[in-house]
């Protein structure tokens, strides 16, 4: 089995069994983010709970491809592998969100760390595609309009 197809398995997994998929209640979040890509179509409202300046939990819903829902399921797992019982700072997830958007908007030339980002390195391929890099970043958007609500 190739890398690739193995991105590609993992991409159909996050998207058919997503992570942090359902809103929490909207009582207890701190910040609501909606983003839409009109270009095709793909929708998420994201929510979340920052305890001071780190960030707690996230939880989304949204619908479109299966590129955008994985990307949302990704960065949820990723946020919970990365930010432990404390979650990360919202510098760290900022640092994260610029590093995920400038991999994607390299067009193939900067490849995601699979040790930084893990399961989202999958996304890497998308970047060779720009009408894709939308449906890839919207969840990391919709949490970096949270995140300044907040």
């Amino acid at each position: 089995m190739s890398l690739e197809s193995l991105y590609q398995e993992l991409i159909l997994d996050h998207s058919k069994r997503p992570k942090g998929f359902g809103l929490a209640d909207e009582e207890g979040a701190t910040a609501t983010s909606h983003q839409k890509n009109p270009v095709c179509g793909d929708e998420i409202t994201l929510r979340v709970r920052m305890d001071g300046d780190h960030v707690r939990d996230v939880t989304w819903e949204g619908a479109g491809c299966s590129i955008s829902q994985a990307s949302a399921s990704m960065l949820v797992a990723l946020l919970e592998e990365d930010g432990g019982d404390d979650g990360l700072t919202r510098a760290e997830v900022t640092t994260l969100i610029d590093g995920f958007r400038e991999a994607l908007r390299s067009r193939g030339k900067i490849p995601l760390d699979e040790e930084t980002f893990s399961d989202a390195a999958a996304l890497s391929g998308v970047s060779k595609y720009s009408a894709r890099v939308k449906c890839a970043m919207l969840a990391w958007v919709a949490l970096e309009d949270a995140l300044a609500r907040a």
